[in-house]
């Protein structure tokens, strides 16, 4: 399949020109296991225990695995209605000379701290609307709901690093720096103290030097704006945390009052991508949310007649590019890397030609069995690696209406627009698997840069059950998978003086709905994709999001 680039005239600009050979990928899929159990609540252990390492974990690994989720689902008799919700709880998995010791905290936010002491959801997340408290009055009650539901502290998502420390972070405004040896919370940060944001992902990017690029969005008279973040790898004092973050390029949504969600972003060694989804927040029931009785999400949504539109802002000048890339409506959550070559911008990254699936990962929709559970899943599109290539230099002597990847390795209007469709990085026997999410690189040394292997979850339920190494040079891969086991997140580390890409290991944890105090930690090498070793720890360890490795080397 060629990535095909078209120049577009404005006027004749129409979806349906271009989707008629790109059909959705649903599933059918029958007797899925049930898996409540991976989205139940469980008790922390604050003080390290071991665990039992069967085979080999390298002696070269030195450093702790961090990893952030939810771990609670309820304050009394009253429950959160979406995966997101869940209070976070951290993982440490801390490796030395071959053996491993576990922890885990929940994070001590003002949200939690607030529900535990009245055992009751005080704080509204992003699908849970907090009732009114029931010691007012009906008055006082009544006014209550014309209030603005106040964001959330509840960093469930994500273990980030900026200048040094590690933050518990989500996609509010708020974060909280956390010790990354005993997962206590020391500080809660608040971004817009330092530039004028409402929020900023979870996962930002970084520049070898240790510079961070993030994004987040303001909320101004005029209207919702996108802003592409950069925080220098310098400290200037012992309390210093974001302190010289600047925002570096301001966008300005297609819709002010429509803006785009997003998770994350791309980035190569000059440019910043952001991807305008059709996944669309819809501002004003947002803001009017609890005056309606409806939580955050309910403002989420998917527009399937709106295209998708990419944006490069130059990294040294903050400036956005004239030129505006679109492709057909997809969604997508996570990006596997990007890299320039040849004049081409490549963005690898996983889609799905669905933009629906952030609102069915309701927890009531996670612990369904049988014919319920198996069509939920076969409802919601698959995930797949793809590749757009952006080509660079576009100028008035850019022939119309042409092919314009000129690259011969790859499959592939006014001047400031173009058409791009994509090369799928994967054969179709990826489609077996479920497709592929949580992708992950060998991200110190091949980030921005030309690179051929990447790993990632496959996703044959509503959470990753395989594991998966994908080489983009054949498009074959390789895969561990075990009956009633569901992996984390993948996590490369490569191995001391490696020479090649994939010297190194993966790390993952591992959880099962079937056994009481399975989980273990999981050792696979990553050239040959075979168990090295395994460190079990009897513990329950509900299916979380995202994490990081530490080094202690």
């Amino acid at each position: 399949v060629f990535l095909k680039i078209v120049l577009l005239f404005v006027t004749s600009l129409t979806l349906c020109h271009f989707t008629a050979a790109q059909k959705t990928y649903f599933t059918k899929v029958h007797g899925l296991p049930n898996i409540s159990p991976l989205v139940s609540s469980v008790e922390e252990t604050p003080e390290p225990i071991p665990t039992t390492v069967k085979g080999t974990i390298p002696t070269w690994i030195h450093g702790s695995l961090l990893r952030n989720g939810p771990g609670k689902f309820e304050f009394g008799n009253q429950h959160y209605n979406h995966w997101f919700d869940g209070m976070a709880l951290m993982h440490r998995f801390q490796i030395e000379d071959g053996q491993v010791t576990y922890r885990s905290r929940f994070l001590h936010s003002d949200s939690y701290k607030q529900n535990s002491e009245r055992n009751r959801i005080i704080v509204s997340e992003f699908g849970t609307l907090a009732l009114p408290d029931p010691c007012k009055n009906f008055f006082q009650r009544f006014l209550s709901r014309f209030e603005m539901i106040k964001p959330t502290d509840n960093a469930s998502v994500n273990f980030v690093k900026y200048k040094g420390d590690y933050y518990a972070s989500t996609e509010t405004n708020y974060m909280h720096r956390v010790d990354p040896d005993t997962l206590e919370s020391k500080q809660k940060v608040d971004w817009s103290k330092f530039i004028a944001v409402n929020g900023a992902t979870a996962h930002p990017h970084f520049d070898p030097d240790g510079t961070a690029y993030n994004m987040g969005n303001s909320y101004r008279n005029k209207g919702a704006f996108y802003n592409i973040i950069r925080v220098p790898p310098e400290r200037d004092g012992p309390e210093d945390n974001l302190e010289g973050a600047k925002i570096l390029c301001s966008i300005a949504p297609r819709d002010k009052s429509k803006p785009s969600y997003y998770h994350s972003f791309g980035m190569s060694k000059n440019y910043v991508v952001f991807i305008e989804q059709p996944i669309k927040m819809d501002l004003f029931k947002i803001v009017t949310g609890r005056l309606r009785g409806k939580s955050l999400n309910e403002g989420v949504y998917w527009d399937p007649n709106q295209e998708t539109t990419f944006h490069l802002i130059d990294k040294q000048t903050g400036k956005e590019m004239p030129v505006k890339y679109h492709a057909k409506a997809l969604s997508t959550f996570h990006q596997i890397n990007a890299f320039e070559q040849d004049g081409f911008l490549m963005l690898d990254m996983c889609c799905s030609d669905d933009g629906q699936a952030i609102n069915n990962f309701l927890v009531q929709n996670l612990r369904q069995s049988g014919e319920a559970l198996d069509e939920m899943y076969n409802t919601m599109s698959r995930p797949l690696p793809r590749r757009f290539v952006l080509p660079l230099n576009i100028s008035s002597e850019t022939p119309l209406e042409q092919n314009l990847n000129t690259r011969p390795d790859s499959t592939n209007m006014s001047l400031s627009q173009v058409f791009c469709t994509f090369e799928d990085l994967h054969g179709e026997d990826l489609k077996d698997y479920g497709g592929l999410e949580f992708p992950h690189i060998n991200y110190a040394r091949y980030n921005t840069k030309p690179y051929r292997y990447y790993y990632g979850c496959g996703f044959r339920h509503l959470v990753g059950d395989s594991l998966i190494k994908m080489d983009l040079e054949s498009k074959k891969f390789k895969v561990w998978r075990q009956p009633d086991l569901y992996p984390s997140e993948p996590v490369f580390i490569p191995s001391p003086n490696a020479e090649k890409e994939d010297d190194g290991v993966i790390l993952s944890v591992i959880i099962t709905p079937v056994k009481d105090k399975s989980t273990f930690l999981l050792v696979l090498d990553a050239k040959t994709f075979e168990e090295l070793g395994r460190a079990e720890v009897p513990v329950n360890i509900p299916y979380g999001f995202h994490g990081v490795f530490n080094s202690s080397a």
